[in-house]
């Protein structure tokens, strides 16, 4: 997995496009999998 330096997004910028691998084997695009304009998408880190 490769890690790019990244600036915040700020109030209006478009979210950029990713693909998640879930703990249940499938996927899911973001944003394009979203069903409404309006999603809060929580990334947790877990235990280190």
């Amino acid at each position: 997995m490769s890690v790019e330096k990244t600036n915040k997004l700020g109030p209006g910028d478009p979210f950029p496009a990713l693909k998640l691998q879930l703990m249940d084997g499938s996927s899911r695009q973001l944003p394009g999998d979203l069903e409404t304009p309006f999603t809060i998408v929580l990334f947790y880190r877990g235990h280190w």
